[in-house]
């Protein structure tokens, strides 16, 4: 399995004025080019607001813009946040996907609730350091792998 970073902070607001006789700007292109081209997607996102992230949203309906690059692809949700671990947010998405033709895993469910005092999940990069989670996580991951290559009619 190759996972791949797709950075979306470069990617305008929304606004179809952008696009141009089919096209939309260069970022944009790019952006849906890596969502095209990708076998599954793994959602990863903070919850903002009981929702989904407004640059998240903003990546979402990007790629929602026809032709549609979101559908019939797999996908998987983790997320962090609070007391939650962002389950608001992934609900949402997943109510967001059944317009775009999304097929979600259903389990396992992935939320990293903040702790209110140590031990600490992630190192002071960021580094995910807490093996129970990097656990959980694996599963997610292999769920995802296995669930992409039944819709695409293969086996493992």
């Amino acid at each position: 399995m190759i996972i791949e970073y797709i950075d979306i902070s470069s990617l305008p607001f929304l606004n179809t004025d952008l696009e141009v006789d089919g096209t939309y700007p260069r970022e944009v292109e790019a952006f849906r080019d890596k969502i095209r081209q990708a076998d599954g997607i793994l959602f990863a996102s903070p919850e903002y607001n009981y929702s989904v992230s407004g640059p998240l949203k903003n990546a979402i309906d990007w790629g929602s813009r026809p032709p549609n690059v979101w559908a019939d692809k797999a996908a998987a949700l983790v997320s962090a946040a609070g007391g939650s671990g962002g389950n608001r947010q992934q609900y949402h998405i997943r109510q967001i996907g059944i317009f775009l033709d999304l097929h979600f895993i259903n389990k396992p469910e992935f939320f990293l609730r903040r702790p209110l005092a140590p031990p600490q999940k992630c190192d002071r990069d960021g580094n995910l350091i807490d093996e129970e989670i990097r656990e959980k996580l694996k599963e997610v991951l292999l769920s995802l792998y296995a669930f992409t290559l039944r819709l695409q009619g293969k086996s493992k």
